[in-house]
């Protein structure tokens, strides 16, 4: 098939041969710029149509180019299965998630309730190195009960634990606490995020996305968002 023919044939599909959307002159429909199965069926028949009849497509390179089309279609399916075992060997099982009720888990949030024994437990994420962190806890009024310095930390899980009393050495009660964290590096502000430990009252499983975890004082939360279970 001559250059200029190939161009028409690629033209009538709308594909440019540069691989960007030639513009069709007899329909307004958005030209594809990329050639999937179908694009390659059809330039394949429009190639046999337009060929020279005196200088027919060799049937060496027909039976070719018939195989690239059953390699490339057989490396798609295969991508398309492989991902979608991928996607359920890193999915949450039902059962998996439900073993999370009744637990304890440490999470991302600001709101955490007392122990029996007084006080809460949680930690500082620290998202770079920190030269001054510290952990301000109040009550459900936003008076603060405590303020506790870490010192300086580096990046990453930093505990802390409070004993439940506040500055002036007495009970602050069995909560609900609020949270919050301050990290600083040499006057700088560093990314931190408070962590608590909660008890795992539900599980829901969407039909579509990950299991949600729902813990008194916090919210739904994504399985996937668990830091530590206790």
């Amino acid at each position: 098939m001559t250059s200029s023919t190939f161009d028409s044939t690629l033209s009538s599909l709308g594909i440019g041969r540069s691989g960007t959307a030639a513009t069709p002159t007899t329909t307004t429909q958005a030209a594809s710029q990329t050639l999937d199965q179908s694009d390659f069926l059809q330039l394949m028949t429009a190639q046999l149509k337009n060929q020279d009849p005196f200088n027919p497509v060799d049937n060496t390179q027909m039976v070719a180019q018939m195989a690239q089309f059953s390699s490339v279609a057989g490396i798609s399916q295969m991508n398309t299965t492989l991902t979608q075992i991928a996607d359920k060997l890193g999915a949450t099982s039902a059962s998996d998630a439900l073993s999370y009720v009744g637990k304890t888990v440490l999470a991302p949030g600001n709101v955490a309730y007392g122990r029996t024994s007084g006080g809460i437990a949680g930690a500082v994420q620290l998202g770079d190195d920190a030269t001054d962190v510290t952990v301000a806890i109040s009550d459900a009024n936003g008076n603060l009960l405590k303020t506790m310095s870490l010192g300086a930390q580096d990046k990453g899980t930093v505990s802390f634990d409070w004993d439940g009393t506040n500055d002036a050495g007495e009970s602050a009660g069995s909560g609900p606490f609020t949270v919050t964290t301050y990290a600083t590096n040499n006057g700088t502000t560093v990314n931190s995020q408070a962590l608590v430990w909660a008890p795992v009252a539900a599980v829901s499983m969407p039909s579509d996305g990950e299991a949600q975890l729902t813990l008194p004082g916090v919210g739904q939360i994504p399985v996937s968002d668990v830091v530590e279970v206790g």
